[in-house]
């Protein structure tokens, strides 16, 4: 399934390796937060240098604009990955230029050097070869080990291939594997289980899931688009008009496959103490909107799920951070959880839904990467695999 060469595939002893990695995560007054992308990098990480390689981790975190910002720093990054690893992990001020360069000079095999946030060059998201050039320069190997930012042709994810031998890290094949065999050989019943606000953003996905899924089901507020389509009146309910039409384009071609909510969760404002109740799909009345899938679409679904062979699930059921209309968004994590199905789950907030749930263990793979795993689910090639040697 996965046609790329790897870190298996190389000889890195006493070389030094550019691994670009997603450590992309929460950090807040200098403490990192949830760690699950620091963790997934580790076994490529304690690989390449148990092979004897000099190990340069290179990563975005956040959204500065296009200069230095303190609180995007990675060194908070580095001294965690330290702790995590049980030993001194170097931190440059840079990551290209003098400092990185002399940093990288200084490194010896089996040790690893985290570089400062790769976004604070404007010319990294604009894959600027002169930039891609300059951490070329770092290293003579690179490896990708970055799912999160696969489906982004950036300098430090495509641009550096044009320079390098580029491998892909175990993450990445993971997964690739993972979802890439989810959507072209899923064991059957294939059920795919899509939410979130917006039908906009999954548009290509719910088209290439209709041709291959068994079963697409839909919560969130994404529904809502679907309901108004239908005739339903939705009050205050989010809804994106400018998509109707598309939406009646999706119920007709997915006639049999496509299923709604049968009840909804209303409230009277969206608030995590408003006033709700539960009803069966239809008009809402004036003032009050839908917040989440009702207990009988919950069982429905179950049941959809309990014959599944192969599970792909993609965001919430409904506005899961009010605890009051997580309900569903729960329900469908225990239904997943407790099915025999192989489960690949993927977005920032059914993740954060599984791991909240105390589920996570009983899912076969959880994807680190929210927009990359749409566009594997839409059927696109990610740049920064493409770019990568073939076996």
């Amino acid at each position: 399934m996965f046609q790329k060469k790897t870190v298996r595939d190389i000889d890195v002893r006493g070389k030094r390796v550019l691994v670009r990695v997603d450590f992309n995560v929460p950090v807040k007054e200098g403490k990192v937060g949830d760690d699950t992308r620091i963790r997934a990098a580790l076994p490529t990480i304690e690989y390449l240098v148990n092979q004897g390689a000099a190990v340069i981790l290179c990563s975005h975190l956040g959204r500065p604009k296009g200069g230095p910002e303190a609180k995007y720093s990675l060194k908070p990054v580095a001294e965690y990955l330290g702790g995590l690893m049980g030993k001194p992990v170097a931190f440059a001020e840079d990551c290209i230029g003098p400092t990185a360069e002399a940093a990288a000079q200084a490194l010896k095999a089996g040790e690893v050097l985290v570089l400062e946030n790769t976004r604070f060059y404007a010319e990294e998201e604009k894959n600027d070869p002169e930039m891609a050039r300059k951490l070329a320069s770092l290293a003579e190997i690179f490896v990708n080990d970055a799912f999160g930012t696969a489906h982004r042709a950036h300098a430090s994810t495509e641009g550096v291939t044009h320079h390098l031998p580029a491998v892909a890290g175990f993450l990445l094949e993971k997964e690739i594997q993972y979802l890439g065999q989810a959507v072209a050989e899923p064991k059957r019943p294939f059920v795919a289980i899509l939410g979130g606000a917006k039908i906009s953003d999954k548009i290509g996905v719910i088209r290439n899931l209709l041709t291959k899924a068994d079963q697409v089901l839909i919560g969130g507020g994404m529904a809502n688009t679907f309901f108004k389509a239908q005739g339903y009146p939705v009050a205050d309910s989010l809804v994106q008009d400018e998509a109707l039409d598309l939406a009646r384009d999706l119920l007709a071609a997915g006639s049999d496959k496509l299923r709604l909510p049968v009840d909804m969760v209303i409230a009277d404002a969206f608030e995590a103490e408003a006033q709700h109740k539960t009803l069966p799909t239809g008009p809402v009345p004036d003032g009050w909107r839908i917040l989440d899938i009702g207990p009988e679409t919950v069982e429905n679904y179950a049941r959809v799920i309990a014959q599944a062979g192969t599970v792909v699930w993609n965001g919430p059921m409904g506005v899961f951070e009010f605890p009051a209309f997580a309900v569903g968004t729960v329900g469908i994590a225990k239904a997943v959880a407790a099915s025999a199905a192989i489960s690949v789950i993927g977005g920032g907030e059914s993740v954060a839904a599984i791991q909240q749930s105390g589920l996570a263990d009983q899912i076969t793979h959880i994807s680190t990467g929210g927009g990359a795993s749409l566009e594997m689910l839409e059927g696109l090639v990610l740049p920064g695999v493409a770019a990568l040697q073939d076996r």
